[in-house]
């Protein structure tokens, strides 16, 4: 039978690695197997468990709810086409912000490491013991925030932030352009309670658990949106290697955000399949709680935030071309791609 529990220890550790993680003067977190695999920090444990609660849950009769891009509507903005575009005219700065900006908000991750996750079994009327829901506040939250920020225990290896400027610094050179203003959130905003039957504390964790799950599943988008054009032989010419090298770190931190993906898709498929004490002494089931509210997180994410976020960002590369000679013109031609895009 499968192991189903843990203690925090086993849920952090790491694999042992024949070489560390160093790349465009950072030293990183992971490391490489023998054989060159790269292997994400603390997923010796961490990934055996989430397929084990995986399968429990399964075996049960629940499935796991869908957490893949094919949750989205949107596709990246810019498309491939029209970041080629702009980058053959020497434009590079709206990728360069893209990158940093990526950079910062992964670092603020970090401070899943000091949130006090609460004990669901406080407010659930299942067993939870042996489930990932279970074991949230015994190392998994604490685990991710490590992995996007750094791990308080080890400030001397970069996570994700430094990761994503170390991809940045190899397509561009380092300090290519100034630094980007920054967004305060990219989460879905507060809409007041949604879940009035349960204690707030408990409310709060469970949005912020499917937010950024969604934010997970966006950056996978995102992920395949860098690889393509980093890997492009038109773009980045004078620096193919270094691009190159910038598409393997982006595929590094694709690994270790599976591990996300995966233990939240389980938390949040799990209290699908609970009984939830509410504040008022009675109960209620989890499909009937949590469905409804992961229905409006998607739609956010998907929709809503994709379409105020591409205006943005149209506007922000149409302010830019402006300032060229020719700017008009370049921008009508890349909006043009944007059109090509919609007919396919």
């Amino acid at each position: 039978m499968a192991k189903l529990t843990y203690t925090r220890e086993e849920l952090m550790a790491s694999h042992d690695y024949a070489r560390p993680h160093e790349t465009a003067g950072y030293r990183l977190h992971g490391g490489f197997l023998a054989d060159g695999t790269y292997v994400s920090p603390r997923v010796l444990n961490r990934w055996p468990a989430v397929h084990a609660w995986q399968d429990a849950l399964t075996a049960k009769g629940w499935p796991l709810i869908d957490a893949t891009v094919q949750l989205l509507k949107r596709g990246n903005y810019p498309n491939i086409p029209q970041e080629r575009f702009l980058l053959s005219h020497g434009i590079g700065q709206q990728l360069w912000n893209s990158l940093t900006i990526t950079g910062v908000i992964e670092a603020r991750g970090r401070a899943l490491c000091d949130l006090q996750a609460p004990d669901f079994q406080q407010i659930i009327v299942d067993d939870i013991s042996q489930t990932c829901t279970g074991h949230l506040h015994k190392g998994l939250l604490y685990a991710h925030g490590a992995d996007e920020g750094g791990d308080p225990a080890e400030p001397e290896f970069g996570a994700h932030d430094a990761m994503w400027y170390a991809a940045r610094d190899l397509c561009f050179g380092k300090d290519r352009y100034p630094l980007p203003e920054i967004p305060e959130s990219i989460g879905r905003p507060d809409t007041g309670r949604l879940m009035p039957q349960l204690p707030a504390g408990f409310e709060q964790l469970i949005l912020l658990l499917m937010n950024v799950l969604m934010i997970e599943v966006r950056a996978e988008s995102f992920f395949s949106f860098c690889c393509e054009i980093m890997r492009d032989p038109d773009a980045f010419r004078e620096r193919r290697d270094e691009a190159l090298e910038a598409a393997a770190m982006v595929e590094r931190i694709r690994t270790d955000e599976a591990i996300h993906v995966g233990y939240l898709q389980t938390t949040v498929s799990e209290m699908r399949s609970f009984t939830f004490k509410t504040v008022d002494g009675g109960t209620v089931k989890g499909t009937e709680l949590i469905d409804p509210i992961w229905e409006g997180m998607v739609h956010w994410h998907a929709v809503t935030q994709a379409d105020f976020s591409r205006e943005q960002t149209r506007e922000a590369i149409r302010a830019g071309l402006e300032k060229a000679p020719n700017g008009a013109k370049l921008f009508a031609e890349f909006d043009a791609l944007d059109d090509l895009a919609k007919a396919a």
